[in-house]
């Protein structure tokens, strides 16, 4: 992948030798004149490393350095004389990856340079490594929808929301009809085949602003913002046709469906998370002993409403 270098010095012979060195290194290079001009150049593409003199009319190199630091992602590598009043600490301070004094030796400033990129690239791939870690430790391998443990803090993150905008908030719990007797006849990697064929017919039916998580066993919950409870009855009605539309093979040549029980409720002010769970899971319940395969909307203590 091709690495992008902006040069910054006021002097044209500096910027055309340094351009040209760093151009016959395998690097891709661009130059500016001053401050002004490099940002301008900034705005419109992305670079990976600036170098930049430390003194130059209008915006010196460690105002530039700021600037960079707090609107780009690129590095930089600050150039000064050894006469010149600033110090590495300032530059460092101020966000630099590297300092080099004048006059510069060309062999110098590609070795930092190769050191600035090489521990660009530890840094990328370290944040990739950590964000797949975050990614893994809220997600359920099996669905691949979010766990129990990330529905928790999501649902207190909507509530607070809805409290705030005065909004509804809607919330759907499932259970797979049945399981124990699936997993019993079939094996559990047919059952974990069931699960993830779950993960997938949910996501395919909600919205973006919508969330799903398996919230333990064959149970799954739905976080429905912006959402009352007819609405909510509405998105476990569909959900429920669609997995009980599925055809499974688990032994080939033999279609089986599977159904869901559904729960559904609406937040009521001032409740608790726990209460407004045990709601759902209680409305979940009333369509299992009323025949499963039932949407069971339940509002507060109002009487309950199957579908």
């Amino acid at each position: 992948m091709a690495e992008y270098i902006l040069i910054v010095d006021d002097d044209a012979n500096i910027r055309q030798q340094l351009s040209e060195y760093i151009d016959l290194s395998g690097y891709i290079s661009s130059t500016a004149a001053d401050a002004e001009e490099a940002i301008n150049l900034l705005k419109n593409k992305k670079y990976d490393v600036v170098i930049t003199d430390i003194k130059m009319p209008g915006m010196d190199g460690l105002a530039l350095t700021d600037t960079i630091k707090k609107r780009y992602a690129s590095d930089i590598i600050v150039i000064t004389g050894y006469s010149e009043n600033y110090s590495y600490e300032e530059a460092v301070k101020k966000g630099a990856s590297d300092f080099v004094f004048k006059p510069v030796r060309l062999e110098e400033l590609l070795l930092r340079l190769k050191r600035v990129l090489r521990e660009r690239q530890l840094r990328k791939h370290r944040n990739h490594i950590l964000e797949k870690l975050q990614k893994l430790a809220i997600t359920d391998g099996l669905t691949k929808l979010h766990n129990s443990r990330h529905f928790y803090y999501a649902i207190e993150l909507e509530i607070d929301r809805s409290k705030r905008y005065n909004h509804p908030l809607g919330l759907l719990l499932l259970d797979i009809d049945n399981f124990k007797q699936y997993n019993d006849s079939y094996g559990h990697l047919e059952g974990d085949k069931v699960l993830a064929t779950m993960g997938r017919t949910i996501k395919s039916l909600l919205r973006t602003m919508d969330s799903a998580y398996r919230y333990g066993g064959e149970e799954f919950t739905i976080i429905l913002p912006e959402t009352n409870i007819a609405e909510a009855e509405t998105v476990g009605q569909r959900i429920r046709t669609a997995i009980k539309s599925v055809q499974l093979f688990p032994v080939p040549g033999k279609p089986v469906s599977i159904t869901i029980s559904v729960g559904v409720t609406q937040y009521s002010p001032q409740e608790t998370v726990s209460s407004f769970v045990q709601r759902a899971d209680r409305a979940m319940y009333i369509s299992k002993q009323h025949g499963k395969n039932l949407v069971t909307a339940l509002l507060s203590d109002q009487a309950d409403n199957q579908i």
